[in-house]
C-alpha cells in the first residue's frame, strides 16, 4: 500500500472513531428536555432562588454548544438572561459532565438587589476539577446592571481566566458611549498583580492593584489610581449620572478591600481619592445673576477658580457612602468649605461661607433626601447664601444644586426669614 494510500485510511479511521465517539455521547446526553430541568435544578441550587428557563438544546457545529434561552428568576426584580451559550470541555462530555470552557452570555440585566440575594453554595465545584481552570473565557454583550438606587447602566467586556478564577486579561466597556469609557486589567506574568489602564470622561485613570491571600483563606486587594484630566460631567454623564459642576479632574486614589471571595471583595471596597478640578464650574447656577437679582434669577453658570477636596467612598448592604471632606471652593471674592455625607439617599452636609476669605464664616447645615434635602443658616446671610449654591459641588448627587435650590427660599422672605426653609422640588437626573 502507498503512503498516501495508508495516511487516506489513517484518516477515514480517525474519523470514524471520532464520529463514534460524538455519536455515543449523544446518546448519553440528556434530551433538550431533560437539559433544561437539569440547569434549572442546579441553578436553583447554586443560586438559592427559583428559576425558570424558556428552552435549553444543543448544537453540535461547528462546536458543540449549549444554548439557554430566556432565563430568569424569580424574583421581585428577576435576573434575566435572554441568550446563554456554554461551550463544554469535549473530553469531559465522554464521562458525561458539564466543564465548560467558556461562556457567552447575551441580553441580560442584572438587578443588584437581586444578586445581592443569592445564595451561593460553597464548596468544590466540579468547575473547580479537571485542569485546574475553572473556565477559560467569559463574555458578555449588553449586560444591564442596575444599581441599589435604580440606576441601569449597559457594558460590554470579556475575561480570559488562569487557574483560581485569576484574570489574565478582562475588559469592561460602555458601549456607544463618547469620550469612551474601557477599563482594562492585564495580569503581570503568574504574580496576582495587575496592571489597570481606565479611560473615562477624555481622561485617563491608569494604575495597578493587588491581591494576597492569607493563611486562613482571607484575601486582601490593595491598589492605586491616578486620575488625570478627567472630564467630570462627561465621567458622570457616562455611568447615567449627571454632574451639577463642569470641569477637569485630577488626583490621587487608594482603593482597599478585604473578605473570603469575590463578592466580598466587592461588598467591601474602600476608596479614598485627593481631587482637584481647576478650573471648574457650576453648570446649573449664575452666582452673579442671584446676587444682582437678590435670588429672583439664577439660570446659567458659575466659574469656580478652586474647587479641591477628598473623597471617600465605601460599598455597604445598602449601597455605596461617600463622605467628603476638605472641600473648598472658590468663586470671585467668596469662598465656602464644607463637608458632607451622602448614604442611602440620605445627605449630611456642613460648611461656612466668606465673604472674605480669612475672616468668620457663616455657618450652614444640609440634611435630609437627596431630592428634597433642608438647609439651615443664619438669617440675612444672603451674601453667603449666594455662595451656599457653589459649595459642595460635584460630589455625586447635585448637593451643589440641591443647596442652591433650597437656599433660594431664602431670598425670598424678606428680613424674617426661616432658619429651614422649605426647600425647591430639585429637578430629577
Amino acid at each position: 500500500m502507498k503512503r498516501g494510500q495508508k495516511w487516506a485510511v489513517g484518516l477515514g479511521i480517525a474519523a470514524a472513531v471520532l464520529g463514534a465517539a460524538w455519536l455515543a455521547v449523544a446518546w448519553w446526553l440528556p434530551t433538550d428536555e431533560e437539559l433544561a430541568a437539569r440547569l434549572t435544578a442546579e441553578a436553583e441550587e447554586q443560586l438559592g432562588v427559583k428559576v425558570t428557563i424558556g428552552s435549553a438544546h444543543w448544537a453540535w457545529l461547528p462546536r458543540p454548544v449549549i444554548v439557554v434561552d430566556d432565563f430568569r428568576t424569580q424574583q421581585a426584580q428577576p435576573v434575566v438572561i435572554r441568550q446563554l451559550n456554554a461551550y463544554p470541555k469535549a473530553r469531559v462530555l465522554l464521562h458525561r459532565r458539564f466543564v465548560f470552557e467558556r461562556i457567552d452570555i447575551e441580553d441580560a440585566v442584572f438587578p443588584r438587589n437581586s444578586v445581592r440575594a443569592f445564595h451561593a453554595k460553597p464548596g468544590a465545584s466540579e468547575l473547580d476539577a479537571d485542569d485546574g481552570v475553572p473556565l477559560q473565557h467569559f463574555e458578555f454583550r449588553n449586560l444591564t446592571w442596575i444599581s441599589y438606587s435604580g440606576i441601569a447602566v449597559a457594558y460590554d467586556g470579556e475575561i480570559d481566566f488562569d487557574p483560581h478564577w485569576r484574570p489574565r486579561h478582562a475588559e469592561l466597556r460602555r458601549p456607544d458611549i463618547k469620550p469612551a469609557f474601557t477599563l482594562t486589567l492585564t495580569r503581570e506574568a503568574d504574580a496576582d498583580r495587575w496592571q489597570t489602564r481606565i479611560h473615562v470622561g477624555g481622561g485617563t485613570a491608569h494604575g495597578n492593584v493587588e491581591l494576597k491571600t492569607a493563611a486562613n483563606g482571607l484575601m486582601h486587594l490593595s491598589g492605586q489610581l491616578a486620575p488625570l484630566g478627567i472630564e467630570v460631567a462627561s465621567a458622570l454623564s457616562s455611568f447615567n449620572r449627571r454632574s451639577p459642576v463642569g470641569g477637569r479632574g485630577s488626583g490621587q486614589t487608594v482603593l482597599s478591600a478585604h473578605g473570603k471571595s469575590v463578592g466580598e471583595l466587592a461588598r467591601s471596597l474602600h476608596t479614598r481619592t485627593t481631587f482637584s478640578v481647576d478650573p471648574a464650574t457650576v453648570l446649573h447656577f449664575d452666582l452673579d445673576k442671584a446676587i444682582s437679582t437678590r435670588g429672583k434669577e439664577r439660570d446659567g453658570q458659575t466659574a469656580l477658580q478652586e474647587l479641591t477636596g477628598q473623597l471617600d467612598t465605601q460599598n455597604t448592604d445598602k449601597g455605596m457612602r461617600a463622605t467628603y471632606t476638605g472641600v473648598k471652593a472658590r468663586a470671585g471674592k467668596y469662598t465656602a468649605t464644607g463637608e458632607a455625607t451622602v448614604y442611602n439617599r440620605q445627605v449630611e452636609a456642613s460648611g461656612n461661607l466668606y465673604l472674605v476669605e480669612g475672616t468668620t464664616g457663616v455657618p450652614f447645615t444640609v440634611s435630609g433626601p437627596v431630592d428634597k434635602p433642608k438647609a439651615s443658616m443664619p438669617p440675612g446671610a444672603f451674601g453667603g447664601a449666594s455662595i451656599g449654591t457653589a459649595v459642595l459641588p460635584g460630589i455625586g448627587t447635585d448637593i451643589g444644586a440641591r443647596i442652591g435650590s433650597a437656599l433660594g427660599q431664602l431670598f425670598k422672605g424678606g428680613a424674617q426669614q426661616p432658619d429651614a426653609p422649605a426647600p425647591v422640588a430639585p429637578k430629577k437626573n
